[in-house]
């Protein structure tokens, strides 16, 4: 291993002195899920003069110690995935009209080709579509492409959805009945549902404990601007294009990003294999055994909290060539189980993190965004605004303005756990990269007030504006700074718990956009929007203050139930690491 480690922009240190050869070095480890010790030792890597975790492996094929810009490649390409597949789910919902009189179905029944394709990006269940087109639900992306990426890697399992969510898109283009469009957008959506998942997964692979809050914020970002869909989508339609013209641009764009994913995204799965051995250093070989992974659900009963790593015991091997990571396959994992993840996955919705993480979502989208697409483009098309129709998609200025605002503090979670951890010797909490979401806990509710209050009393046009790019800045800090938490607390499971994440936060949204709009016009906006919305919303941000409290008194006890039983054998199985 090099001195210095680049790691985005932070230069990561090799403590000056070395171990003598022959003893031993300690490295950073959880203590419980979600509590690191980074102590940093002479020999350690170190960034903010703190070790680094995961302890990379001396193997030029781990990822971790991939130069930045590859890992930087893989998470452009993952954030450009995210937001071609939102912005190809949501944009063409502006079409709905054209579809009735193209296919010759009633709006309703149109209305479809958005509702249930919204559906199979996630879910897996089958139902009954209009006209006997066999739709599949939300589940798909997650029960079946999580598990996949786990058993059969990720690369193989990208390039497989990207293949669908491409053809997909050209099927939309060329369809010339309604059930061959329903077919083509469910194969699309249902493609594209796992591109909620991989780029959480490869930011846990790739970049260390310290950088991921940071890259979290970038794909949260990213697949929150894929709202900005149906702006352009509608500027097509007032030209008077045809909804081709719109699935056309998308094919094109997806089919570059295949192109880029083949020969830019190797394999990021990898099980680390270090020699540990007791404090006490036993004469023979008792006490050696061997690690997998790094986290408290990798380490046997019998390895203690100072494990030290036998220095030379490392396997050092050739770094893989580039042409053999442009295979389209990867290794099977023979003891990740495919269909006992998919139960395993649900079992999450028990453990408060993830739960928050979950409610946050849904919330945000299925309250704050969703009432906005609902209502503005009615509010401003109306007296006294009377602006023309073709302008209701301004609104997403203030997306930009909003996530734009916010973006500067991508990584200020990161340094703020940071210094917490130094004053702390060196023990790093979950909690402590959450103190920078108070501001955002108020904000996003008075974003919310501004908007219910502008919309009732028909105030200036730059209310709604302001109150979007209000709730906006704070959902990206709740998107970003709760998953980051989550991921934290139980990093060794990342690939099962996104499986309830994604399931029930679509579930979650989907559920409360349900005659949104019939509620909010026959109560009117200060009433749901200002009112019970923004009541929603408090009770959600106010766990903010629950978690910083007691959020390691409940890690603690999470670990010692059933719960941390069952998911300690996925991480024993090293299926996600």
């Amino acid at each position: 291993m090099v001195d210095g480690l680049k790691t985005g922009k932070h230069l990561v240190h090799r403590q000056a002195m070395a171990p003598p050869r022959g003893l031993c070095r300690r490295h950073a480890h959880e203590e419980v899920p979600g509590t690191v010790n980074v102590q940093a030792l002479e020999g350690d890597d170190t960034a903010y003069g703190q070790a680094l975790f995961p302890v990379p492996a001396d193997d030029p094929n781990d990822p971790l110690q991939w130069p930045a810009w590859k890992k930087d490649s893989i998470l452009i390409i993952c954030c450009l995935y995210s937001f071609l597949c939102n912005s190809t789910l949501i944009g063409s919902s502006v079409y709905i009209g054209l579809y009735s009189v193209e296919f010759g179905v009633t709006p309703a029944v149109a209305s479809q080709t958005s509702s249930y394709p919204t559906l199979a990006f996630g879910l897996g269940t089958a139902n009954s579509g209009c006209n006997g087109c066999l739709v599949t639900d939300r589940m798909l992306g997650c029960l079946v492409l999580i598990p996949m990426y786990v058993k059969f890697g990720r690369r193989p399992t990208m390039l497989f959805s990207q293949l669908l969510y491409t053809f997909g898109t050209l099927g939309c283009s060329q369809a010339t009945t309604f059930n061959g469009f329903m077919a083509a957008r469910i194969i699309h959506a249902s493609g594209s549902g796992v591109c909620e998942a991989l780029p959480v997964q490869c930011v846990n692979d790739v970049y260390f404990l310290h950088e991921r809050g940071k890259r979290i914020s970038y794909y949260t970002a990213a697949l929150c601007l894929g709202a900005i869909g149906p702006l352009p989508a509608g500027y097509m339609l007032a030209a008077g294009y045809s909804f081709r013209l719109f699935f056309y641009v998308e094919f094109g764009f997806a089919l570059a990003l295949l192109v880029a994913t083949f020969f830019l995204v190797p394999e990021t799965a990898y099980k680390r294999k270090i020699k540990v051995t007791h404090t006490s250093m036993p004469s023979s070989s008792e006490g050696v055994t061997e690690k997998h992974g790094a986290g408290p659900s990798a380490t046997t009963d019998h390895v203690s909290q100072e494990d030290l790593e036998v220095e030379g015991a490392a396997i050092v091997r050739e770094r893989q060539s580039y042409i053999s990571q442009l295979k389209p396959w990867s290794p099977i994992d023979k003891e990740a189980e495919f269909f006992g993840m998919m139960w395993r996955g649900l079992t999450y919705l028990l453990v408060p993190q993830v739960l928050w993480v979950i409610t946050s979502f849904g919330i945000y989208i299925g309250i704050a965004a969703l009432a906005i697409i609902y209502t503005f483009p009615g509010i401003i098309t109306a007296p006294p605004y009377n602006w023309p129709a073709t302008s209701g998609g301004l609104i997403a200025i203030a997306y930009f303005i909003g996530y734009g605002l916010a973006l500067p503090f991508s990584n200020s979670s990161d340094r703020l756990a940071a210094r917490l951890t130094v004053r702390n010797n060196g023990i790093r909490e979950a909690e402590m990269r959450l103190g920078v979401m108070l501001p955002a806990m108020i904000i996003g509710l008075a974003g919310m007030v501004v908007y219910g209050l502008t919309a009732t009393y028909q105030l200036h046009w730059i209310g709604y504006f302001a109150a979007v790019a209000m709730i906006d800045w704070s959902a990206l800090f709740y998107f970003t700074f709760t998953l980051a938490y989550a991921v934290d607390s139980y990093y060794a499971n990342v690939s099962e718990m996104l499986i309830a994440m994604n399931i029930a936060k679509n579930a979650i949204s989907f559920g409360m956009g349900y005659s949104l709009l019939t509620w909010i016009l026959e109560s009117g906006y200060a009433k749901v929007i200002a009112g019970a919305f923004t009541a929603v919303l408090l009770a959600n941000n106010l766990f903010l203050l629950l978690f910083m409290w007691k959020g390691k008194s409940i890690r603690v006890a999470a670990a010692t139930s059933w719960l941390a039983r069952l998911h300690r054998q996925t991480a024993q199985n090293g299926a996600v690491l």
